[in-house]
This record gives C-alpha cells, sequence and structure tokens, in this order.
C-alpha cells in the first residue's frame, strides 16, 4: 500500500450514518440485514453453483463467478459496519478500520468495473470472430485477464487510499455519510488537497474504466 505520512491527532471518526431515530434505525437495520443476506446468499451461491457445475466452467461463467466476488467484497467492506452502528448505535470507526474500509471498498469497485470491461470484451470476441473464439479465449487469457482486473484495482485502490491518509485531519472528526469515503473525508482535511483530488480523478479516467 501507499506510504502514509499522517501527521493528524485524529485517532477516530463519527459517522453521521442515516439517522438518530432509534425506531427507524431498527427497521433500516432490518431491510440492510436482508438486502445484504440476498447479496451474500446469491453470490456466493451464484460461485459455488459455477464452480460445481462442470457445464459451466467457459469463459462467461468464469468471469461472472468473479464478478459475483467482486461484488461480495465491496458490499461487505461497509455492510456490516453499518448494521452495527443501526443495531447497536455506536457509530465511531477507528482511523485504521476506516482506512481499510475504504481501501476495500474502493478496490473492489474498481475491480468490478474492470470486469465488466473484460466481459464485455469476452461477448465481442464470441460474436463477432465466433471461429477464433475458443482459441482467443483460453483458460490461460481468462486467468490473466481477470488477475489483471484485481491487479490494477488494488494498486488504484492502494493509490488513492495512500494519497487520502496521508492528509492531516485536523478540522473535525465528523464524517457527514454512513461509511468512509473520499467525498465525506476531504473536507475535514486541513492539508494541501490538490494531488489527492487529482489521483482521484485520474483513476476514475484510467483507460480500463473509461473503455466500458
Amino acid at each position: 500500500m501507499f506510504p502514509m505520512e499522517n501527521n493528524s491527532e485524529v485517532t477516530e471518526f463519527i459517522l453521521v450514518g442515516l439517522t438518530n431515530n432509534p425506531t427507524v434505525q431498527i427497521l433500516l437495520f432490518l431491510i440492510f440485514f436482508l438486502i445484504y443476506l440476498i447479496s451474500l446468499v446469491g453470490n456466493l451461491g451464484m460461485v459455488l453453483l459455477i464452480l460445481l457445475d462442470s457445464r459451466l466452467h467457459t469463459p462467461m461463467y468464469f468471469f461472472l463467478s468473479n464478478l459475483s466476488l467482486a461484488d461480495f467484497g465491496y458490499s461487505s467492506a461497509v455492510t456490516p459496519k453499518v448494521m452495527a452502528g443501526l443495531l447497536t448505535g455506536d457509530n465511531i470507526i477507528s482511523y485504521n478500520h476506516c482506512a481499510a474500509q475504504f481501501f476495500f471498498f474502493a478496490a473492489f469497485a474498481i475491480a468490478e468495473s474492470n470486469l465488466l470491461v473484460v466481459m464485455a470484451y469476452d461477448r465481442y470476441a464470441a460474436v463477432c470472430k465466433p471461429l477464433h473464439y475458443t482459441t482467443t479465449m483460453t483458460t490461460n487469457v481468462c486467468a490473466a485477464l481477470s488477475t489483471g482486473s484485481y491487479i490494477i484495482a488494488f494498486l488504484d485502490a492502494s493509490i488513492h487510499t495512500g494519497n487520502t491518509f496521508r492528509l492531516s485531519f485536523c478540522r473535525s472528526n465528523v464524517i457527514d455519510h454512513f461509511f468512509c469515503d473520499a467525498p465525506s473525508l476531504l473536507p475535514l482535511s486541513c492539508s494541501d488537497r490538490y494531488i489527492t483530488e487529482l489521483s482521484g480523478v485520474c483513476i476514475q479516467k484510467s483507460p480500463v474504466k473509461t473503455s466500458a
């Protein structure tokens, strides 16, 4: 991960969350729990089904299983903490936990975008060059495209996380959001944010993502 040089005295953040109404918090907890449970069963069930059924061992389903893993990853980076806050009312998150949440959410979200680009290429090869498809989308090519999507995603997330958490947070430790995200963290910094904001724009406009 990109080296951080944080000179801030902030050791924890307070997440404003969605509401302070206890009744609404319980209702939201049940909604989030149901959605997360559906996501968990759906995504991991998809991966397991594709893994066990040899008829689904094709490039399309291979990429679909990776897409399910990425979706499970970024939802798991945020949802458990949100549900815990709604259930217990504890909206405090440590500095390191905030950085980890920021990193994994960004990494899996970028990986999902990259995998969608790869899947679009796979369908292009299948539709436009069907006679060459089996020689184009070999097992090694599929593994390389999938691995490359994750490597690029984790490198992008490392740079973005490092550039964000090297800043000094001295204005406030109250995050006006229900999880740690750049648009909510940057206004709390009293450091020069130009490089951080520029790197965020460059990552969002990277060739891999814009080709989607």
